[in-house]
């Protein structure tokens, strides 16, 4: 629930599942995502558009409303100006020199970058934090360029519109909903696999353009080892189902690496580039790491919003994803899944009845039961789709009211457990707790003869695992020796 506000209306899960199917054609339109798994389900972009020359009011527009859906702008002087710098440096070196770009900071935790057709482009604060020196998002900021100037959205645009009335004509016009559906599946493989090949393109065109524009080529590949390296560390494997990366958007990582790298071998001719580490950390240095307390905080499991004060915890094994509009989290297997967000009721109006109001399309909700969760008035209730049962539950917290849904594939015992566990853990957070709750930030340590990573992790503020926090932090490998006289980063309070 990043900027998490108290919303009025109904905005219901059918709604929010469909929000979450348009974000993430929109995003594949827009550009790329480097850590797609991790994006906010529910924010809703806008659509990709060719490149306009001039004042384009319109696309200004849609640019605020993008930056607002995706965690707000985040003002880091230092920063924006090494971006600005690497992005002038990187222009003249790419196949469209006359282009003009406008690198925007992303107030998010995530590791994202994307860009619009425009030559707006993305990065999120939590991709500053992971890279380690110039010529690394000189890698990622080459890639996004890329997608610009080799139109990849354009061309996605139209492969789907072709697609879609190749399909439409099929199922209504030769009257054969069967031959449709299969010329649907049939065009999800082939959207998926020309993404992919977008990908290695854009990854290609990126490495030869930082080598061009004097930055180390071989900084993309670094760059996307401590991607993968991160994702893992963050649970974002365990997340992917089995046979899920056939029909994905993006080649597998160590796909990635290794064609970066070759591309970097025919483009280095022996010349090293500049890597320019100590310029590029202290751009960052004192940049906002992890989630926000203000806008509540995700630790493993454990939901906690000092500034509303409430926490909550998901089932064993759940991985939770705050966003702009909900607390969503989804099981290792991805048969259960939940989602917390909250609305503003009239006091007069009983939870039963607003439980009864219904929140799903199309579906009833059945057992409507009053309750209390830790001394806070409640109502729960059930409903069945098709293919997904629903728990639902509403607490009244002052002049908020929390819905959770948790759905299931089944309605089975395990899944009864696991929302009655998940309801029971809501509770307001004590003021003790709430005080707790403090901002954390990359800081600069220069490593001393005899310091270690586990001497320099265990300085850190780490949400949990410092020391491995620590080693993908710092792009390092288990074992390998520090550097007297080097530049880490570690993670601290204010």
């Amino acid at each position: 629930m990043s900027r998490w506000s108290v919303r009025t209306g109904r905005t219901g899960p059918g709604r929010a599942m469909r929000l979450a199917a348009g974000l993430f054609t929109a995003l594949l339109l827009a550009g790329c995502a480097f850590d797609a798994d991790r994006l906010p389900p529910t924010a809703p972009l806008p659509p990709a558009a060719p490149r306009l020359t001039g004042i384009d009011r319109a696309a200004s527009r849609e640019h605020h409303q993008l930056v607002a859906a995706l965690g707000g702008e985040y003002r880091h002087a230092r920063a924006e100006q090494l971006l600005q710098q690497v992005v002038a440096r990187l222009t003249p070196a790419s196949d469209l020199p006359a282009e003009h770009y406008r690198v925007t900071i992303l107030n998010s935790p995530t590791v994202n970058a994307f860009a619009l057709p425009t030559g707006h482009v993305y990065v999120t604060r939590g991709l500053l934090a992971l890279a380690n020196d110039t010529s690394e998002i000189a890698g990622v900021l080459a890639h996004e360029i890329a997608h610009v100037t080799a139109r990849h959205a354009v061309a996605r645009a139209e492969m789907e519109q072709r697609s879609m009335l190749v399909s439409r004509v099929v199922a209504e016009v030769l009257n054969d909903p069967v031959a449709g559906e299969i010329v649907r599946d049939q065009t999800r493989l082939s959207i998926a696999g020309f993404s992919r090949a977008q990908e290695l393109e854009a990854d290609r065109i990126g490495v030869r353009t930082i080598a061009k524009a004097g930055y180390d080529p071989y900084g993309a590949a670094r760059f996307l080892v401590s991607l993968s390296r991160n994702a893992e560390l963050n649970g974002g494997a365990s997340r992917t189902a089995p046979g899920e990366n056939f029909l994905s958007t993006h080649p597998t990582t160590p796909e990635r690496v290794s064609q970066a790298i070759a591309a970097a071998r025919l483009v280095s001719n022996g010349r090293p580039g500049v890597a320019d580490r100590d310029t590029y950390l202290n751009a960052i240095n004192g940049i906002a790491y992890g989630e926000d307390p203000a806008d509540g905080v995700v630790q493993g499991r454990r939901f906690q919003h000092p500034r509303l004060g409430i926490t909550f915890a998901g089932p064993e094994g759940f991985q939770l994803d705050n966003t702009a509009q909900a607390v969503f989290g989804v099981s290792p297997d991805g048969s259960q899944a939940l989602r917390l967000d909250a609305v503003e009721l009239p006091p007069s109006q009983s939870l039963k009845d607003f439980l009864a109001s219904g929140w799903i399309e199309g579906m009833t909700t059945q057992d409507i039961a009053e309750t209390t969760v830790n001394g806070l008035p409640a109502a729960t209730g059930v409903t069945h789709g098709k293919e997904w049962h629903f728990q639902l539950a509403a607490i009244r917290v002052d002049g908020a009211v929390y819905r959770l849904v948790y759905a299931s594939r089944d309605s089975s015992s395990a899944a009864i457990r696991n929302f009655r566990q998940t309801l029971a853990s809501f509770r307001r957070l004590s003021s003790h707790e709430i005080a707790s709750i403090r901002p954390r930030r990359i800081a600069l340590v220069t490593a001393q003869p005899g310091d270690t990573a586990e001497k320099l992790a265990s300085r850190m503020s780490a949400p949990d695992r410092p020391l491995e926090r620590f080693l993908v932090l710092n792009g390092l490998t288990a074992g390998k020796p520090l550097t007297p006289g080097w530049t880490y980063k570690i993670i601290t309070e204010d």
